[in-house]
């Protein structure tokens, strides 16, 4: 009796401790889930399919992290197997580290030859502004507009996408460049040579630094911009960007934290796809380099490497290449190798944009596809000649996927572009079920703002279209963290009630 009472009480306790997560992570706005206004509860997963509690399927199309696939025998494999060794502190030797240290090394250019291993893309990143700062003493960080390299406090502070949401003013040692943009931004396709324009932005930013008495120890940027919008630099821009960098003094980081080891399909680093005349200086890596266990990396050159170890500061990590971290990412090399997914990026990469800008010419609504690999962006509009963004309408889109059973997320500054980041192990099936879904889901929403437009219009009221209920909520949610947000009830031209959740509940 007393075992049997344990265990009800056990178990109410289990379904309060679920109910409080939930309610705690929806309720507060400075903890973000997928899916806020209507979260699901993922219990496993297989390959690039998750489960939620009902047994429901997703086809997961935006989890770049589980990058083999979702547990993945022969990941889980290695993990056990050295669990069940040893796992200990970084500062035993231990061949593990070694052996994916020369792994690793092999796929980069032969310049960039010493690994700091960390736990985690945040670690990593602030251990790269060290060494750059360390390099030659200067300070100063030239970063992108719209960028995210982290959440510890050295990040945020060189990261627009989070500190231009928030009370924290740009510090005086951080410099913000356009982002390269060819769609929206400064410069666009139409340009003469926008790589050199968007990279005359930065030698401007570095003259005004010189100007002011400052020096610039560092230009940081993921070869591919995630959070910023999927955004493709053009051919010759970090090539450009480099050589002023380096006449400066400082040196280049290329965060790979989001894009590396093959997801783009023809090289394994993204930063390769634009010349081999091109290499950084520091290169950083993260979240599929353990496929969902906790493994980063900062590589760089002797010379760097050497001059941080002469300020006499000692570096050591005390988890950051253990040994089962170390037997996960060879792992995880291993699967990448063995299971052609470089190849199948590049395969099934191409045809989904094959079969997204047929969807292009059909929607009104897309604007733009862009993308190499497995890293791809479907840029919403409301309208073509302005580009206008279609926040709400990105909004309707992911939450309507959802009740389709695909995980999509939208993103970039203004929440209007679709990215599309899947595990590497995505194929050509499951890309034309999700173009498939967005199809139908497309169809019906322009409908709907055809609909609505011609009812505007006879009404002679100035909003367009409605926002779907869930978008509303996401969307207040977000700008009660924005101060710069205007508080009326408009956001991008659209009304804050909920007609077209309205018009398709289901």
């Amino acid at each position: 009796m007393i075992c049997k009472i344990s265990c009800i009480l056990f178990n109410t306790k289990l379904f309060v401790v679920a109910f409080s997560a939930i309610h705690f992570f929806t309720s507060r706005p400075s903890c973000k889930v997928f899916f806020a206004a209507d979260p699901i509860k993922i219990v496993r997963a297989q390959r690039q399919y998750m489960f939620d509690e009902k047994g429901d399927q997703y086809l997961d199309c935006i989890n770049n992290v589980a990058h083999v696939g979702h547990c993945h025998p022969e990941v889980v494999k290695a993990a056990q197997k050295q669990m069940e060794l040893l796992n200990t502190n970084s500062r035993f030797l231990h061949d593990n580290i070694v052996e994916y240290a020369k792994r690793l090394s092999a796929t980069l250019p032969d310049r960039l030859a010493v690994c700091y291993f960390t736990n985690s893309g945040s670690e990593a990143n602030d251990l790269a502004l060290r060494l750059a700062r360390q390099f030659r003493g200067h300070q100063d960080v030239i970063t992108l507009d719209h960028a995210y390299h982290g959440h510890l406090s050295s990040l945020i502070e060189i990261s627009p996408y989070k500190f231009q949401k928030g009370k924290d003013v740009k510090k005086e040692f951080v410099h913000v460049a356009p982002a390269p943009d060819t769609y929206r931004g400064k410069y666009r396709e139409d340009h003469e040579d926008p790589a050199s324009a968007y990279a005359d932005e930065v030698k401007k930013i570095i003259d005004e630094a010189h100007n002011s008495g400052r020096k610039i120890a560092a230009f940081i940027a993921e070869s591919m911009q995630s959070c910023g919008g999927q955004i493709i630099p053009p051919a010759g821009y970090f090539q450009k960007v480099a050589e002023y960098v380096h006449g400066a003094g400082g040196v280049f980081i290329a965060d790979e934290v989001q894009v590396g080891f093959g997801r783009v399909g023809k090289h394994f680093w993204s930063f390769q796809m634009f010349g081999e005349d091109f290499v950084p200086d520091i290169v950083t890596m993260g979240k599929p380099m353990g496929n969902g266990h906790p493994m980063a990396c900062v590589v760089t050159t002797e010379e760097i490497a050497e001059a941080f170890s002469a300020s006499g500061m000692e570096y050591f990590n005390t988890y950051g290449g253990n040994p089962v971290s170390s037997a996960v990412g060879l792992a995880v090399l291993d699967v990448i190798k063995n299971e052609d997914l470089q190849g199948n990026a590049t395969r099934v990469g191409n045809y989904l944009t094959e079969l997204l800008n047929k969807q292009k010419t059909k929607h009104t609504l897309i604007g733009d596809i862009r993308g190499v690999g497995l890293f791809i962006g479907i840029d919403l509009v409301k309208d073509h000649q302005q580009r206008t963004p279609a926040t709400a309408e990105a909004q309707h889109v992911i939450y309507k996927m959802k009740e389709k059973r695909v995980l999509l997320s939208a993103d970039g500054p203004h929440r209007n572009v679709l990215k599309i980041k899947p595990p590497m192990c995505f194929t050509e099936e499951d890309a034309e079920f999700m173009v498939e879904q967005l199809d139908g889901i497309l169809t019906d929403l322009e409908k709907a703002i055809g609909a609505e437009t011609e009812s505007v219009i006879s009404k002679n009221t100035p909003c367009r279209t409605k926002m779907p209920k869930e978008a509303q909520s996401e969307l207040l949610r977000d700008r009660s963290l924005d101060p710069r947000e205007n508080p009326s009830r408009k956001r991008n031209g659209l009304c804050t009630d909920s007609l077209l959740s309205k018009r398709f509940r289901t």
